[in-house]
Protein backbone atom coordinates (compact mmCIF):
# COMPACT_ATOMS: atom_id res chain seq x y z
CA UNK A 1 0.00 0.00 0.00
CA UNK A 2 1.23 3.41 -1.03
CA UNK A 3 1.64 5.73 1.65
CA UNK A 4 -0.61 9.08 2.16
CA UNK A 5 1.98 11.08 3.70
CA UNK A 6 4.32 11.00 0.47
CA UNK A 7 0.97 11.06 -1.70
CA UNK A 8 0.82 14.38 -4.51
CA UNK A 9 -1.71 17.09 -3.16
CA UNK A 10 -2.76 19.53 -5.41
CA UNK A 11 -3.69 23.40 -4.79
CA UNK A 12 -4.93 25.60 -7.74
CA UNK A 13 -1.90 24.91 -10.47
CA UNK A 14 0.42 23.62 -7.95
CA UNK A 15 1.06 20.03 -7.30
CA UNK A 16 3.27 18.92 -4.31
CA UNK A 17 5.38 15.76 -4.32
CA UNK A 18 4.04 14.66 -0.80
CA UNK A 19 2.40 16.25 1.81
CA UNK A 20 5.71 17.26 3.96
CA UNK A 21 6.19 21.50 4.62
CA UNK A 22 8.73 22.52 6.30
CA UNK A 23 7.21 25.72 8.27
CA UNK A 24 8.14 29.10 8.62
CA UNK A 25 10.62 29.63 11.41
CA UNK A 26 12.21 32.92 12.49
CA UNK A 27 16.51 33.40 11.81
CA UNK A 28 16.73 37.10 13.30
CA UNK A 29 19.49 37.40 10.61
CA UNK A 30 18.57 39.89 8.23
CA UNK A 31 20.04 43.05 7.45
CA UNK A 32 17.49 46.24 6.71
CA UNK A 33 15.25 43.11 6.24
CA UNK A 34 17.32 41.70 3.67
CA UNK A 35 18.22 37.71 3.69
CA UNK A 36 21.62 37.22 4.06
CA UNK A 37 24.02 34.16 2.93
CA UNK A 38 22.80 32.74 6.34
CA UNK A 39 19.23 32.59 4.41
CA UNK A 40 21.27 31.22 1.34
CA UNK A 41 22.43 28.55 3.82
CA UNK A 42 19.33 27.98 5.87
CA UNK A 43 16.60 27.38 3.27
CA UNK A 44 19.11 25.76 0.80
CA UNK A 45 20.09 23.13 3.02
CA UNK A 46 16.13 22.59 3.31
CA UNK A 47 15.43 22.87 0.01
CA UNK A 48 16.95 19.68 -0.42
CA UNK A 49 15.31 17.86 2.61
CA UNK A 50 12.84 15.72 0.46
CA UNK A 51 9.94 17.78 1.59
CA UNK A 52 7.31 18.76 -0.98
CA UNK A 53 6.88 22.53 0.32
CA UNK A 54 9.12 25.14 2.11
CA UNK A 55 8.71 28.68 3.54
CA UNK A 56 10.52 31.24 4.45
CA UNK A 57 10.24 32.68 7.61
CA UNK A 58 7.62 35.18 8.38
CA UNK A 59 8.54 37.75 6.51
CA UNK A 60 7.81 41.19 7.78
CA UNK A 61 5.07 43.75 5.13
CA UNK A 62 6.77 47.19 6.42
CA UNK A 63 8.89 48.00 8.79
CA UNK A 64 6.75 49.02 12.00
CA UNK A 65 5.76 45.32 11.28
CA UNK A 66 9.21 44.01 12.01
CA UNK A 67 9.35 42.10 14.86
CA UNK A 68 12.75 42.88 15.52
CA UNK A 69 15.44 45.15 13.40
CA UNK A 70 17.10 42.05 11.98
CA UNK A 71 13.49 40.41 10.93
CA UNK A 72 13.47 39.31 7.02
CA UNK A 73 11.39 41.76 5.49
CA UNK A 74 9.46 42.39 1.63
CA UNK A 75 9.15 46.14 2.16
CA UNK A 76 11.51 47.32 -0.36
CA UNK A 77 13.21 46.79 -4.07
CA UNK A 78 16.24 45.74 -1.53
CA UNK A 79 14.40 43.22 0.13
CA UNK A 80 12.91 42.07 -3.16
CA UNK A 81 16.54 41.56 -4.57
CA UNK A 82 17.87 39.71 -1.48
CA UNK A 83 15.20 37.78 -1.24
CA UNK A 84 15.48 36.56 -4.98
CA UNK A 85 18.92 35.34 -5.12
CA UNK A 86 18.03 33.22 -2.38
CA UNK A 87 14.72 31.95 -3.56
CA UNK A 88 16.86 31.29 -7.20
CA UNK A 89 19.15 29.55 -5.32
CA UNK A 90 16.86 27.26 -3.74
CA UNK A 91 15.09 26.44 -7.33
CA UNK A 92 17.99 25.54 -8.56
CA UNK A 93 19.01 23.25 -6.87
CA UNK A 94 15.89 21.92 -4.11
CA UNK A 95 13.36 19.85 -5.35
CA UNK A 96 10.37 21.53 -2.69
CA UNK A 97 7.90 23.79 -4.20
CA UNK A 98 8.58 27.22 -2.59
CA UNK A 99 6.22 29.84 -0.31
CA UNK A 100 6.57 33.01 1.35
CA UNK A 101 5.05 33.63 4.90
CA UNK A 102 3.86 37.23 4.92
CA UNK A 103 3.22 39.31 8.20
CA UNK A 104 2.63 41.69 10.79
CA UNK A 105 4.35 42.18 13.90
CA UNK A 106 1.32 44.01 15.80
CA UNK A 107 1.80 44.73 19.27
CA UNK A 108 4.08 42.11 19.92
CA UNK A 109 6.81 44.12 17.84
CA UNK A 110 9.98 46.06 18.82
CA UNK A 111 11.35 43.20 21.00
CA UNK A 112 14.89 41.40 20.56
CA UNK A 113 15.84 38.45 19.31
CA UNK A 114 14.93 34.79 20.73
CA UNK A 115 18.72 33.59 21.66
CA UNK A 116 18.83 37.19 23.44
CA UNK A 117 14.94 36.44 25.17
CA UNK A 118 12.88 38.18 23.24
CA UNK A 119 12.38 41.26 25.55
CA UNK A 120 10.93 44.72 24.34
CA UNK A 121 12.99 47.43 23.19
CA UNK A 122 12.42 50.79 24.47
CA UNK A 123 11.66 53.99 22.48
CA UNK A 124 14.85 55.50 23.70
CA UNK A 125 17.21 52.29 23.25
CA UNK A 126 16.60 52.14 19.62
CA UNK A 127 12.61 50.35 19.88
CA UNK A 128 9.43 51.78 17.89
CA UNK A 129 5.74 52.04 19.23
CA UNK A 130 4.11 48.90 17.85
CA UNK A 131 0.89 48.95 15.64
CA UNK A 132 -2.31 47.44 16.77
CA UNK A 133 -6.08 47.00 16.62
CA UNK A 134 -6.29 48.91 20.06
CA UNK A 135 -3.87 50.66 22.41
CA UNK A 136 -4.21 47.64 24.83
CA UNK A 137 -0.34 46.54 24.95
CA UNK A 138 1.34 42.98 25.30
CA UNK A 139 1.75 42.83 29.17
CA UNK A 140 5.48 43.73 29.34
CA UNK A 141 5.91 45.39 25.77
CA UNK A 142 5.81 48.35 24.45
CA UNK A 143 2.43 50.10 24.30
CA UNK A 144 1.19 49.78 20.73
CA UNK A 145 -0.57 52.75 18.28
CA UNK A 146 -4.25 52.17 17.17
CA UNK A 147 -4.59 52.10 14.17
CA UNK A 148 -7.60 54.50 12.77
CA UNK A 149 -8.92 53.43 9.22
CA UNK A 150 -6.30 55.02 7.52
CA UNK A 151 -3.91 53.07 8.84
CA UNK A 152 -6.14 50.01 8.26
CA UNK A 153 -6.12 50.43 5.03
CA UNK A 154 -2.35 51.28 4.72
CA UNK A 155 -1.69 47.90 6.43
CA UNK A 156 -3.52 45.93 4.09
CA UNK A 157 -1.62 48.04 0.93
CA UNK A 158 1.64 46.99 2.71
CA UNK A 159 0.29 43.42 2.70
CA UNK A 160 -0.57 43.12 -1.09
CA UNK A 161 2.63 44.86 -2.00
CA UNK A 162 4.54 42.78 -0.45
CA UNK A 163 2.68 39.86 -2.02
CA UNK A 164 3.44 41.41 -5.54
CA UNK A 165 6.78 41.27 -4.63
CA UNK A 166 6.93 37.92 -3.63
CA UNK A 167 5.01 37.29 -7.05
CA UNK A 168 7.88 38.68 -8.98
CA UNK A 169 10.53 36.53 -6.58
CA UNK A 170 8.83 33.34 -8.04
CA UNK A 171 7.39 32.07 -4.82
CA UNK A 172 4.71 29.33 -5.79
CA UNK A 173 2.54 29.48 -3.12
CA UNK A 174 1.61 32.68 0.13
CA UNK A 175 0.17 32.27 3.55
CA UNK A 176 -0.59 34.97 5.29
CA UNK A 177 0.48 34.74 9.30
CA UNK A 178 -2.73 35.98 10.57
CA UNK A 179 -1.68 33.65 14.09
CA UNK A 180 0.31 33.58 17.44
CA UNK A 181 -0.49 37.41 18.73
CA UNK A 182 0.74 38.93 15.68
CA UNK A 183 -1.62 41.89 13.72
CA UNK A 184 -4.09 39.77 12.25
CA UNK A 185 -4.67 38.44 15.52
CA UNK A 186 -5.10 41.52 17.18
CA UNK A 187 -7.55 41.96 15.86
CA UNK A 188 -9.52 38.96 16.14
CA UNK A 189 -9.09 37.98 19.74
CA UNK A 190 -11.23 40.18 22.07
CA UNK A 191 -8.20 40.32 24.57
CA UNK A 192 -6.36 43.17 22.06
CA UNK A 193 -9.59 44.12 20.12
CA UNK A 194 -10.97 46.74 22.08
CA UNK A 195 -12.78 48.70 19.13
CA UNK A 196 -16.38 50.03 19.18
CA UNK A 197 -16.36 50.51 15.03
CA UNK A 198 -16.86 47.94 12.14
CA UNK A 199 -13.64 46.50 12.98
CA UNK A 200 -14.28 45.57 16.18
CA UNK A 201 -17.20 44.04 18.52
CA UNK A 202 -19.14 41.48 17.34
CA UNK A 203 -17.15 38.33 15.43
CA UNK A 204 -17.99 39.77 12.24
CA UNK A 205 -15.97 43.07 13.18
CA UNK A 206 -13.40 41.35 14.57
CA UNK A 207 -12.92 39.28 11.54
CA UNK A 208 -12.97 42.30 8.74
CA UNK A 209 -9.29 43.08 8.87
CA UNK A 210 -8.37 39.03 8.82
CA UNK A 211 -10.70 38.92 5.72
CA UNK A 212 -9.89 42.29 3.71
CA UNK A 213 -6.09 41.32 3.80
CA UNK A 214 -7.14 38.04 2.31
CA UNK A 215 -9.33 39.69 0.02
CA UNK A 216 -6.55 42.48 -1.23
CA UNK A 217 -3.39 39.81 -1.41
CA UNK A 218 -6.08 37.71 -3.75
CA UNK A 219 -6.62 40.49 -5.86
CA UNK A 220 -3.13 40.82 -6.85
CA UNK A 221 -1.68 37.18 -6.17
CA UNK A 222 -2.13 35.12 -9.79
CA UNK A 223 -5.13 32.96 -10.21
CA UNK A 224 -3.26 30.26 -10.20
CA UNK A 225 -1.22 30.15 -7.29
CA UNK A 226 -2.68 28.89 -3.83
CA UNK A 227 -3.31 31.37 -1.02
CA UNK A 228 -3.79 30.03 2.58
CA UNK A 229 -3.90 31.74 5.72
CA UNK A 230 -2.43 30.70 9.36
CA UNK A 231 -4.53 31.09 12.41
CA UNK A 232 -4.35 30.54 15.85
CA UNK A 233 -7.36 28.25 16.74
CA UNK A 234 -7.65 28.98 20.42
CA UNK A 235 -6.16 31.60 22.36
CA UNK A 236 -6.54 28.71 24.95
CA UNK A 237 -7.74 31.39 27.74
CA UNK A 238 -11.59 31.54 28.52
CA UNK A 239 -13.12 34.60 26.80
CA UNK A 240 -10.37 34.71 24.21
CA UNK A 241 -10.61 33.07 20.71
CA UNK A 242 -12.28 29.77 20.33
CA UNK A 243 -12.11 26.93 18.08
CA UNK A 244 -15.65 27.69 16.90
CA UNK A 245 -14.37 31.20 15.89
CA UNK A 246 -11.91 29.85 13.78
CA UNK A 247 -14.38 27.60 11.97
CA UNK A 248 -16.70 30.78 10.96
CA UNK A 249 -13.23 32.61 9.93
CA UNK A 250 -12.79 29.16 7.95
CA UNK A 251 -16.17 29.15 6.14
CA UNK A 252 -15.87 32.79 5.86
CA UNK A 253 -12.79 32.91 3.71
CA UNK A 254 -13.22 29.23 1.76
CA UNK A 255 -16.44 31.12 0.40
CA UNK A 256 -13.37 33.73 -0.91
CA UNK A 257 -11.66 31.34 -2.38
CA UNK A 258 -8.95 30.60 0.59
CA UNK A 259 -7.05 26.93 -0.27
CA UNK A 260 -6.31 26.33 3.07
CA UNK A 261 -5.48 26.92 6.65
CA UNK A 262 -2.32 26.07 9.14
CA UNK A 263 -4.19 25.49 12.16
CA UNK A 264 -1.83 26.74 14.81
CA UNK A 265 -2.93 28.16 18.06
CA UNK A 266 -2.24 30.50 21.11
CA UNK A 267 -0.05 33.41 21.14
CA UNK A 268 -2.31 36.24 22.22
CA UNK A 269 -2.16 36.53 25.81
CA UNK A 270 1.03 34.81 28.38
CA UNK A 271 -1.90 33.59 30.88
CA UNK A 272 -2.79 30.89 27.95
CA UNK A 273 -3.02 27.20 29.64
CA UNK A 274 -1.74 25.41 26.86
CA UNK A 275 -1.87 21.39 26.74
CA UNK A 276 1.04 20.62 24.79
CA UNK A 277 1.84 16.79 23.91
CA UNK A 278 2.41 14.92 20.38
CA UNK A 279 0.20 16.20 17.63
CA UNK A 280 -1.62 18.47 20.47
CA UNK A 281 -2.89 20.84 17.80
CA UNK A 282 -4.17 18.34 15.26
CA UNK A 283 -7.75 17.99 16.33
CA UNK A 284 -7.88 21.51 15.40
CA UNK A 285 -7.23 21.24 12.08
CA UNK A 286 -9.36 18.37 11.81
CA UNK A 287 -12.16 20.24 12.83
CA UNK A 288 -11.59 22.95 10.29
CA UNK A 289 -11.38 20.81 7.73
CA UNK A 290 -14.20 18.70 8.36
CA UNK A 291 -16.65 21.71 9.50
CA UNK A 292 -15.58 24.50 7.03
CA UNK A 293 -14.80 21.97 4.40
CA UNK A 294 -11.72 23.60 3.80
CA UNK A 295 -8.34 21.49 3.29
CA UNK A 296 -5.71 22.35 6.54
CA UNK A 297 -2.27 21.75 7.42
CA UNK A 298 -1.50 20.17 10.86
CA UNK A 299 1.64 21.80 13.05
CA UNK A 300 2.92 21.28 16.06
CA UNK A 301 4.84 18.60 17.81
CA UNK A 302 4.50 16.37 14.92
CA UNK A 303 7.82 14.35 14.62
CA UNK A 304 7.48 10.62 14.21
CA UNK A 305 6.44 9.57 10.53
CA UNK A 306 4.17 7.09 11.19
CA UNK A 307 2.29 9.57 13.43
CA UNK A 308 2.56 12.21 10.26
CA UNK A 309 0.99 9.17 8.26
CA UNK A 310 -1.52 8.46 10.53
CA UNK A 311 -2.75 12.60 9.87
CA UNK A 312 -3.18 11.92 6.42
CA UNK A 313 -4.24 9.19 5.78
CA UNK A 314 -6.96 9.03 9.05
CA UNK A 315 -8.30 12.79 6.91
CA UNK A 316 -7.60 14.61 9.82
CA UNK A 317 -5.24 17.34 7.65
CA UNK A 318 -4.27 17.11 4.39
CA UNK A 319 -0.53 18.61 5.36
CA UNK A 320 1.73 18.46 7.82
CA UNK A 321 4.30 21.05 9.24
CA UNK A 322 7.60 20.37 10.47
CA UNK A 323 9.32 23.28 12.25
CA UNK A 324 12.16 22.75 14.96
CA UNK A 325 11.94 19.26 14.15
CA UNK A 326 13.49 19.85 10.61
CA UNK A 327 16.35 22.50 11.87
CA UNK A 328 17.19 19.06 14.49
CA UNK A 329 16.86 16.54 11.48
CA UNK A 330 16.71 18.57 8.57
CA UNK A 331 16.87 14.88 6.39
CA UNK A 332 13.38 13.74 8.31
CA UNK A 333 11.72 13.25 4.95
CA UNK A 334 14.28 11.23 3.56
CA UNK A 335 14.12 9.16 6.72
CA UNK A 336 10.17 9.32 6.94
CA UNK A 337 10.39 7.86 3.19
CA UNK A 338 12.63 5.44 4.00
CA UNK A 339 10.33 4.06 7.41
CA UNK A 340 7.47 4.31 4.80
CA UNK A 341 8.96 2.64 1.92
CA UNK A 342 8.88 5.37 0.02
CA UNK A 343 11.07 7.41 -2.64
CA UNK A 344 11.57 11.00 -2.40
CA UNK A 345 13.95 13.21 -3.71
CA UNK A 346 17.70 13.55 -3.60
CA UNK A 347 19.88 15.74 -5.31
CA UNK A 348 22.23 14.06 -7.43
CA UNK A 349 24.89 14.93 -5.64
CA UNK A 350 24.28 13.17 -2.27
CA UNK A 351 22.29 10.01 -4.22
CA UNK A 352 25.47 8.18 -2.79
CA UNK A 353 24.66 8.84 0.89
CA UNK A 354 21.18 6.24 0.32
CA UNK A 355 21.47 3.16 2.40
CA UNK A 356 20.66 1.24 -0.86
CA UNK A 357 24.44 2.70 -2.11
CA UNK A 358 25.84 0.42 0.07
CA UNK A 359 24.34 -2.49 -1.36
CA UNK A 360 25.79 -1.63 -4.59
CA UNK A 361 21.75 -0.38 -5.62
CA UNK A 362 21.63 2.50 -7.69
CA UNK A 363 18.77 5.03 -5.93
CA UNK A 364 15.64 5.72 -8.97
CA UNK A 365 13.83 8.70 -7.39
CA UNK A 366 10.44 9.43 -8.88
CA UNK A 367 10.94 10.83 -11.97
CA UNK A 368 7.46 13.69 -10.65
CA UNK A 369 9.57 13.76 -7.54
Amino acid sequence: MSSALFSKFKMRDLELSNRIVVSPMGQYSAENGCATDWHMMHLGHLAVSGAGLLFTEATAVNVPGRLSTVDLGLWSDENEEALARVIAFCRKHGGAKLGSQLYHGGRKSSITTAWEGQKPVALDKGGWTPHSSTDVPYPGRNTPAMLDEAGIKAAIADFASAAQRADRIGFDIIEIHGAHGYLIHNFLSPFANQRTDRYGGSLQGRMRFAIEVYEAIRKVWPERKPLGMRISATDWVEGGWTLDDSVELARELKARGCDYITASSGGSVPEQQLKVGPGYQVPFAERIRREAGIPTMAVGLITEPRHAEEIIAGGQADMVALGRGMLFNPRWPWHAAMELGEQVYYPPQYERSHPKMRAGDFLKPRADA
